[in-house]
């Protein structure tokens, strides 16, 4: 499965750490909307979309299923956050 497009949208402001929203599109045929690259204490990281559950915990709504695919989302969506960042 190919990443076909990524799209980085940047946070203005102080949003504790949040830096961007995201959303990749996989084979130029399936969206996933609203990832957050998040400036965390070992740096940036990407978070997949998630809802709140009533016990106050986070339920991914969408995710990879093998650590080298989360990786790969990882790495393109940080790669369009630099460049973005520095255009």
């Amino acid at each position: 499965m190919d990443i076909t497009e990524v799209r980085v949208y940047p946070r203005n402001g102080n949003d504790g750490g949040l830096k961007a929203f995201a959303s990749i599109t996989l084979d130029g045929t399936f969206a996933v909307k609203d990832l957050k690259v998040i400036e965390g204490e070992k740096g940036l990281f990407v978070a997949m979309p998630a809802r709140k559950l009533p016990n106050g915990r986070y339920l991914d709504v969408a995710h990879a299923i093998t650590k080298e695919f989360s990786a790969r989302i990882q790495a393109e969506v940080l790669e369009a956050y630099h460049r973005r960042a520095a255009s």
